[in-house]
């Protein structure tokens, strides 16, 4: 077994799915038009790796709280449908099917909330999704904040690592993984893998690219 890792926003998706998740909330008149500066400065700071896991995952876990996953559910397939499908590029899908074609166990591995990422995690056919999870109230209703580690920096290694505990598998698949990413967020990720990939990367990520040939 193989492992072929993969992030979403920016890698095998040509947008971010938070922003744009923000961006149909306001225009389905979910959030108020004010909150774009906010979410803009936000992704600015994630962008930058000056965004720590807890503040960046609670700032979108709070745009949830109060909605069930019922009153979410055709919100979330507007959005897929309209907002995210178009913007998967064929050669993000040609990609994932060599590595599978190659044998490997494909996992997508995201910062993006179930909320936002669980519909195109399905679409595109990963063998395991590894999201950051959403805390829920016994009504159902999302409460605002994040359950368990943020999949994000060092909590992806950790999550992955947690994953393959409990499915049976060894620890050792991890560093001999590959990785496709674009943030300089991964960089642990990147580290910790046999095969890094940088994927249209940002500035700091294209720096350290570099620099580790």
């Amino acid at each position: 077994m193989r492992l072929a890792l993969f992030d979403l926003d920016h890698t095998l998706l040509s947008a971010d799915s938070d922003v744009l998740w923000f961006e149909f909330m306001i225009k389905e008149g979910r959030l108020a038009s004010q909150f774009s500066e906010r979410y803009q400065d936000m992704a600015l700071r994630y962008d930058a790796g000056t965004v720590t896991p807890v503040d960046y995952c609670e700032f979108h876990a709070r745009a949830l709280t109060g909605l069930t996953p019922a009153e979410l559910q055709p919100l979330r397939e507007r959005f897929f449908e309209g907002w995210v499908r178009p913007r998967i590029p064929d050669d993000s899908r040609a990609l994932l099917q060599r590595r599978r074609e190659l044998g490997e166990t494909l996992v997508l591995t995201t910062a993006t909330n179930r909320v936002v990422s669980e519909l195109t995690a399905v679409d595109l056919g990963v063998d395991h999704y590894l999201c950051t999870e959403l805390e829920q109230a016994g009504d159902g209703r999302y409460t605002g904040r994040t359950a368990g580690t943020p999949n994000m920096r060092s909590g992806k290694i950790d999550r992955l690592r947690q994953w393959l505990r409990e499915a049976g598998h060894p620890e050792q698949l991890l560093p001999e993984a590959s990785f496709y990413t674009d943030s300089i967020n991964d960089l642990a990720l990147l580290s910790a893998v046999k095969r890094p990939i940088v994927v249209d990367p940002d500035p700091r990520l294209e720096s350290t690219a570099h620099r580790k040939g």
